[in-house]
């Protein structure tokens, strides 16, 4: 039997560096707003537990993943891409077709800058519905807002795109006045600690319609 956490579970397999930090934010933002529960490898900070192995159970745990492939640039440094994006995106297909029957029933939503640009680096996963967020923080939270309606029973209603956006600018507006009371900036927030920043607001700004609050 799936546990009620799976069913409402959705893995973020994106990049963690600053310069996506504006997509990631808005993308908890929404999935948390539509009632759905987060989780990410940045969730766990063990140094003693391989960083494979914990994403891995982190995917096995969840029934929904949203995948952004859209980090392809070389890396300064190295002059190489990173590929972590699309391995996990391949680790999360995988379980889907050759795990159990609770795997198969696993849904993802795969992003990019632009729709078909990723036909030249990942051409294997052609014929996979790819959405562009164009870098774009209210697209994102479009997108992932779209997504997840789809994939909700139809006697819940979730909020549209527009007025998710409108309660993220609200959020956003408030945060750095929360951070204050807790004695840190926008800046210093971890992940854990912004998504209790976020399930904080959600609590003292209930929706009208759509899923009941999860942790």
């Amino acid at each position: 039997m799936r546990s009620a956490d799976y069913d409402r579970s959705v893995f973020v397999n994106c990049p963690l560096d600053d310069q996506y930090r504006h997509l990631l934010d808005a993308v908890i933002f929404a999935i948390k707003d539509c009632g759905y529960i987060t989780r990410l490898a940045l969730e766990v900070s063990d140094s003693s537990q391989v960083r494979i192995d914990k994403i891995a159970t982190i995917i096995r745990e969840c029934r929904f993943g949203f995948h952004d492939i859209s980090r392809t640039a070389p890396d300064s440094a190295t002059n190489l891409p990173r590929f972590n994006m699309p391995l996990e995106l391949g680790l999360f297909l995988g379980a889907k077709r050759f795990g159990s029957a609770e795997q198969k029933l696993k849904s993802c939503l795969i992003a990019d800058i632009e729709r078909y640009r990723y036909q030249q680096f990942i051409s294997d996963i052609a014929g996979q519905d790819i959405a562009a967020h164009g870098g774009d923080a209210n697209e994102a939270i479009r997108i992932v807002r779209d997504w997840l309606h789809s994939a909700t029973p139809k006697s819940i209603r979730i909020p549209g795109g527009s007025a998710i956006n409108s309660r993220y600018d609200a959020f956003r507006s408030e945060l750095p006045s929360s951070c204050a009371k807790l004695h840190v900036t926008v800046e210093e927030l971890t992940f854990i600690d912004y998504v209790a920043q976020v399930e904080d607001w959600l609590t003292l700004n209930p929706r009208v319609t759509g899923l009941p609050l999860t942790s």
